[in-house]
């Protein structure tokens, strides 16, 4: 297990690189500079702060100075946010994204995967449609569209939940709900349609044939060999939901790498961006690799060294 962690994190090397050096040529080629203001600038300034940050380089020479900070640990300093380090802004946003990530996890799971089991136990029922219909109303729905709607009712309306900002359990309730619900609406869809696949699979009438009760043969025999789609889905989505969404956290203010991230693009602060892109690019490989090492854990068939 441990040797072959250690080979897919050699094998994910490449592709953060290349992660790397594409969002270098894009964020290159969007026209405008990180220094082009209203106000211009005296030219001697702007020479100045070029200097300062390399600006003045080869395009080739910059790429290379960045990538060997890049490898020694260093993500370099900010252009917007004067005297901070891009390494800094990572390390007191990513854990607001973090927290509102994992609850957002917790409403996909928690509403997700128990509406699919509901629905594909009462299929074709009243019950069943209106699970579709919800799951699908929750896909269908953007999420900045239901943490809007979110705020006017539950906020203004209602004054039940504040509306924006990030100081407390009430604060984190409607931005993961907005976050999570379209991608629980998701999961509810894909549970449903592996368990019905499972429930025509042969040992499941062998199961029905000995006697057991409906919900002992979904929830012991069904659920779990219709449990892999869905932990390749999460995969990806946890790691996703974790390094923040952009519209979520801007919509509610809260302090996280998202609305960071957006300032950075707004304001062509390169290093930032790079950061951002490449924690991303990180957590995604780590969340790839954990899903390869779930299936051998819930399929014993399965071997991580073939």
């Amino acid at each position: 297990m441990i040797l072959y962690f250690c080979k897919r994190i050699l094998y994910g090397i490449p592709v953060l690189i290349t992660v790397a050096t594409l969002t270098f040529g894009i964020m290159h080629l969007v026209p405008g500079g990180p220094f082009d203001t209203e106000k211009k600038l005296p030219p001697e300034i702007i020479a100045n702060i070029e200097a300062k940050y390399h600006l003045n380089e080869p395009l080739v020479t910059q790429y290379f100075l960045y990538m060997k900070q890049v490898l020694q640990g260093d993500l370099g300093p900010s252009y917007k946010y004067i005297g901070r380090d891009v390494s800094d802004i990572i390390a007191e946003t990513f854990p607001v994204s973090l927290t509102l990530g994992l609850c957002a996890v917790v409403v996909i799971l928690g509403l997700g995967i128990p509406g699919g089991i509901i629905a594909a136990y009462w299929r074709n029922s009243a019950i069943d449609r209106s699970c579709v219909f919800l799951a699908t109303l929750g896909i269908s729905v953007p999420s900045f569209v239901l943490g809007t709607v979110l705020v006017w009712g539950l906020s203004h309306k209602l004054h039940w939940l504040p509306p924006a900002l990030w100081e407390g359990p009430r604060h984190v309730v409607m931005p993961a709900f907005a976050l999570g619900a379209g991608y629980a609406g998701y999961i509810a869809r894909l549970t449903r349609t592996t368990i019905l696949d499972v429930l025509a699979s042969d040992y499941i009438r062998t199961a029905r044939a000995k006697g057991l009760s409906e919900p002992v043969v979904l929830l012991k025999h069904a659920l779990k060999n219709s449990i892999y789609p869905v932990v390749s889905v999460m995969g990806p989505l946890i790691a996703g939901l974790v390094t923040g969404s952009f519209v979520i956290e801007f919509i509610f203010s809260i302090p996280g790498m998202g609305s960071f991230f957006i300032t950075a693009v707004t304001n062509r602060d390169y290093p930032l961006i790079m950061g951002v892109t490449l924690v991303y690019a990180v957590l995604i490989v780590l969340a790839n690799i954990v899903v390869d090492m779930m299936y051998a854990w819930l399929d014993p068939r399965v071997s991580l060294g073939k």
